[in-house]
């Protein structure tokens, strides 16, 4: 009897996901512990093994929306008859591709592909009515692996979409082998998951783009602007006046967009969330900062004025255990461990990893592990542990010279932290005025869980700790 294979749930909030592609094609041959598929949802994606030795029949396509516990595909026994289609496919499902990609034909199952004797290569492959290269993702996987251009090799697959075993081929012959010219050469540059999977899609090298994200990432928005202006048969390409969504453009709401404006909508409709702000003379923080990026600069260790915040944030919950908790309807539970998530911007939308146990770090382990979890997030390496178990948030927009924001409470928890640009403020000495670094805090806190004067007694006491910044430090 075929076991079932599952779109895995992920963290308690995932409510959708994807085979964004499948590792074994539809027919092949899977052992236990090889990869079979790659999940993505929202926020994660995620390699998927297999359970069961025997042969993988695919159920859904890729880029099919789907909910955790939908049966993706099956594992037939040895011996077992694999039927031309099975029932309960759900094919009513709306399938969310990047880029609108053709829809994926299936590949021949119940036996392998044929091998096909020597390809040679083409000027022109088959292509669907958007210009994509038919190919199958286990094709364009070893395709890579191979250093094979599989834009140029001949397809034997259904309407001619080129198959594992015609990239094989072409590798054992030579035809299409070696870096085509339209590849650079080097290491393969950061860039985000989607703009992975669309350059996989549209056979665009990423190594021929340059990447206008943070840092110079390279993300969706620059994988289009190279489809359309030719990467494909050039060198490398430079960035359009202006990146993201242009005017007159509609821009679909989905995948994280989709699920961000979910649970903010969400969160403002079922609890009842108000903002405070209040001024904090940062003059001690900015002077301990400095010294201790000097002194740590031969670790690599650059504390943040962020993870400042953090430590300080993290402090004050142990003196105001309300703060950190979380409103359940019948009963409000007060968290054991006080794990702060970390707010970071990507192209694509809003994450939040999670730093656990902060009032247990120094500062120094404390910034090792804000960079740590930052440059995962916008590399798309995040682990199901990074974002797990947060009991409150730290959101930062000074960089971009905010003075103040409201930021939104990211359920269950009860409250969040908006960090503000640091400015030059005045402080009186008597009557002689001295100027002096400060910065604005904006707390938002849910009042169903706690009441305005407890919930400015916590602010005060987050601004005490950046005033007297040594308290930190022990």
């Amino acid at each position: 009897m075929p076991r079932e294979i599952y779109l895995v749930k992920v963290g308690m909030s995932m409510t959708e996901g994807m085979v964004s592609e499948w590792f074994i094609p539809d027919g092949a041959q899977v052992k236990k512990g090889e990869l079979v598929y790659a999940l993505e949802t929202e926020k994660v994606n995620l390699d998927v093994d297999a359970e069961y030795d025997g042969t993988v029949k695919h159920l859904v396509e890729v880029g099919v929306t789907l909910e955790p516990g939908d049966v993706v595909g099956y594992i037939f026994e040895a011996g077992e008859d694999i039927p031309d289609t099975l029932a309960g496919s759900p094919a009513a499902a709306v399938a969310e591709p990047v880029s609108e990609p053709e829809p994926a034909e299936p590949e021949p199952v119940a036996v392998p592909q044929p091998v096909v004797s020597a390809p040679s290569a083409v000027s022109a492959p088959a292509t669907s009515g958007d210009g994509h290269v038919k190919s199958s993702p286990a094709a364009r996987r070893l395709a890579k692996e191979l250093g094979v251009d599989y834009t140029r090799v001949m397809g034997s697959g259904p309407g001619g979409r080129i198959v594992e075993a015609d990239v094989q081929a072409a590798s054992q012959s030579g035809a299409a082998a070696g870096v085509p010219a339209r590849m650079a050469t080097g290491p393969e540059p950061k860039a985000s998951p989607l703009a992975k999977r669309l350059a996989s899609e549209r056979g665009i090298d990423l190594r021929s783009v340059r990447g206008t994200g943070p840092g110079g990432r390279i993300v969706q928005s620059d994988i289009e602007n190279a489809a359309v202006s030719g990467s494909r048969a050039g060198g490398a390409v430079a960035p359009a006046a202006a990146s993201g969504p242009q005017a007159g453009e509609r821009v679909p709401v989905k995948g994280m967009r989709k699920t961000i404006a979910s649970r903010m909508h969400h969160s403002l409709q079922e609890s009842a969330q108000l903002t405070m702000d209040m001024e904090v003379n940062m003059e001690d923080a900015v002077k301990m900062r400095t010294s201790l990026v000097e002194e740590w600069a031969n670790e690599g260790v650059k504390p943040t004025y962020t993870d400042i915040v953090i430590k300080a944030v993290a402090k004050a919950l142990q003196a105001h255990p309300m703060m950190n908790s979380q409103f359940l309807g019948s009963e409000i539970v007060l968290m054991s461990q006080i794990n702060i998530g970390m707010a970071v911007a990507l192209p694509e939308g809003l994450v939040v990893p999670v730093v656990r146990n902060v009032n247990q770090l120094s500062i120094k382990e404390l910034a090792r592990e804000t960079s740590r979890l930052a440059l995962a997030a916008r590399d798309g390496t995040l682990g199901l542990d990074d974002y797990a178990d947060g009991t409150f948030t730290v959101t930062a927009l000074g960089m971009y010279g905010v003075d103040s924001f409201t930021p939104i409470i990211n359920e269950p928890q009860s409250g969040i932290m908006g960090v503000n640009r640091i400015y030059d403020g005045v402080e009186w000495d008597g009557d002689k005025p001295v100027k002096t670094k400060k910065m604005n805090l904006s707390l938002t806190w849910d009042h169903r869980a706690v009441d305005g004067a407890p919930a400015a007694e916590y602010l005060v006491e987050v601004r005490n700790l950046l005033q007297s910044p040594v308290r930190l430090l022990v």
